[in-house]
C-alpha cells in the first residue's frame, strides 16, 4: 500500500482480550513507514512502540495519557460540536470525528452528516480532524470538501475486491 508520515495503522479491537490487542499492536509496529497509534488501551500503548493513543469518548483525561508519554500523538474520539470543544481544550493533538455516515460498527447510531462534520472543523481549525464512519473511497472527496484533515476506513478496505487499490484511491483523493 506504501506508507508515509500521513498514515497510520490503528490497533483497536473491542472485542479484543488485553493479549490480542497487544499482538495485534506488535505485528502493526512491524512497519516503517507508517506510524502506530493505539486505540483505548494504554497499557498495550505503553508496552509496544507507538506514535500515539487514541482515547474514546468518556475514557481517560488526555493530560493523564500526556503524562504517561508526553511525546506520544493523542486523538480524542467525539461525536458532537459540544465533545469537540472539550478535547481541544483538553489538549487533544487530533480529533476523531463520527460517524460521519451509516456504519456497520456503530448500528443503530444516527450519523452526523457532513454539516454537523464541517461545524466540528471549523473552531478546530488549529487540529486535524479525521472523519469516521461509512467512509468510503468515493466519499473521501466529499469529508474533505467539509474541511476533515483526513479519514479514518475500516470496512471499506476490508470489504473491497482490491484494498489496496482503494487504499492509494482514498491517499490520492485526500490530496
Amino acid at each position: 500500500m506504501g506508507g508515509g508520515s500521513e498514515l497510520a495503522f490503528h490497533a483497536r479491537g473491542r472485542g479484543l482480550s488485553g493479549r490480542e490487542h497487544y499482538d495485534l499492536a506488535v505485528r502493526l509496529s512491524d512497519s516503517q513507514t507508517v506510524r502506530l497509534v493505539v486505540n483505548d488501551r494504554l497499557d498495550v500503548a505503553l508496552a509496544v512502540p507507538t506514535a500515539g493513543v487514541q482515547l474514546g469518548h468518556g475514557g481517560m483525561p488526555v493530560s493523564a495519557a500526556r503524562a504517561l508519554n508526553p511525546l506520544w500523538w493523542i486523538g480524542k474520539s467525539v461525536h458532537d460540536l459540544a465533545e469537540a470543544d472539550a478535547a481541544r481544550t483538553e489538549g487533544a493533538d487530533y480529533l476523531v470525528v463520527g460517524p460521519v455516515f451509516a456504519t456497520a460498527s456503530h448500528p443503530g447510531r444516527t450519523p452526523l452528516g457532513l454539516a454537523i462534520l464541517q461545524q466540528i472543523v471549523a473552531p478546530a481549525a488549529d487540529l486535524p480532524v479525521i472523519a469516521i464512519g461509512g467512509i468510503t473511497a468515493d466519499r473521501v472527496r466529499e469529508v474533505r470538501g467539509a474541511g476533515a484533515y483526513g479519514v479514518a476506513a475500516i470496512r471499506a478496505l476490508w470489504d473491497d475486491a482490491e484494498p489496496a487499490a482503494a487504499a492509494r484511491r482514498m491517499r490520492e483523493w485526500m490530496s
